[in-house]
This record gives structure tokens, C-alpha cells and sequence, in this order.
């Protein structure tokens, strides 16, 4: 039997302890993410393949919001400001932002959903919010998302009278304090 004195078995054990929450570490942010994805924490959407079409006659109506954060020299703004959608029918709706700089710019989209609880039923097919913009001098340029509304709202209590959601986008400049927290929370 190999006796292990005290010492090296409490330095064993802190090892596997700072592994543990260095792993834990690691898998904060993505673990965070699915989680927000799937509950729909604080308006979180999630993303989906394709819309399993629509169901009903029920409709909703989405409403657009758009701010540009500090430091971004951009007007951004949707082309239509509301849109009213069949509940598991897919929809594309465009925004435009133009650099009013005399320099290229790059910005990232912050984004979320009230009422915040309808988060995880609002799914993004595709999304200019994925990737960092980057525009020229002066350049402006349309920029889609395609969406639906998830059918399994309407087995939520609290969410299937819901008549209007928000879909609302902040661009920050790519670098900012912003973008780099809401990437942290989005991957």
C-alpha cells in the first residue's frame, strides 16, 4: 500500500482544483450561450435552419429598433419599421447603414427581443449581426435578416398572447468595450 504524506496530497488535490476551474473557465462562455439560446435569457434569440412554416391563421407583429452606439459614425435604420408575420412563417426584413465618416469603419450588432421572455421563440436564419461590417467612406449598404417566429410559442402560457415583438440592433465600433461583451455572451 503507497502512502501518500499529507503534504503532497493536499498539493495533488489543489492541481486538480485550479484544472477544474480552469477548465470551468474555458466553458463558461459557450456553456453560457446555449443556455441564453435556449431559455431566451434577457431577449437572446436563437438561431435556427428554416422555419417549419406557418401555422394558422395566428400573426404577430415585429417591430424594428435601431441605435448606433458611441464612437460609430453610421446611420442605421430600418427599411420598413414594423412587419406583421405568420407565426412559423419566414420572413427577411433589411436595414441599411451608411459610413457618414471620411474614413472606413467597422462595426458589430448587438441584438435582443422584447418582451424578453419571447427570446427563445425567435429564431435568426441569418443575420448581418453574425459578422463584423465593415463600410467605406460614404458606402452604404442593405443588409438582410431572415427570421421566424417558432410555432411552440403558442404552448407557452405566458407567451402565446403576445401581439408585437421587438427586434432591436446596436452597432458598436468592432472594437468596442459592447461588441467584445456581446460576443463574449453570443459564442
Amino acid at each position: 500500500m503507497i502512502r501518500i504524506d499529507r503534504n503532497l496530497r493536499v498539493a495533488i488535490l489543489a492541481g486538480i482544483g485550479v484544472c477544474s476551474m480552469t477548465g470551468l473557465g474555458f466553458a463558461a462562455v459557450p456553456l453560457y450561450r446555449m443556455f441564453c439560446e435556449s431559455t431566451g435569457l434577457n431577449g437572446t434569440t436563437g438561431r435556427g435552419t428554416g422555419a417549419p412554416g406557418a401555422v394558422g391563421e395566428r400573426k404577430v407583429t415585429v417591430a424594428f429598433d435601431t441605435n448606433v452606439g458611441k464612437g460609430i459614425p453610421w446611420k442605421f435604420q430600418p427599411e420598413r419599421r414594423a412587419d406583421t408575420i405568420d407565426i412559423g412563417g419566414r420572413d427577411m426584413a433589411f436595414f441599411t447603414a451608411t459610413n457618414t465618416a471620411d474614413h472606413e469603419t467597422s462595426g458589430t450588432a448587438t441584438f435582443n427581443v422584447t418582451p424578453v421572455f419571447v427570446g427563445k421563440y425567435f429564431k435568426k436564419i441569418q443575420c448581418f449581426c453574425f459578422t463584423e461590417q465593415t463600410l467605406k467612406p460614404g458606402e452604404t449598404v442593405r443588409m438582410p435578416v431572415i427570421f421566424y417566429v417558432d410555432p411552440e410559442i403558442l404552448k407557452d402560457p405566458d407567451a402565446r398572447d403576445v401581439q408585437e415583438i421587438t427586434l432591436s440592433y446596436t452597432f458598436y465600433p468592432a472594437e468596442s468595450p459592447a461588441v467584445k461583451e456581446a460576443a463574449a455572451k453570443a459564442h
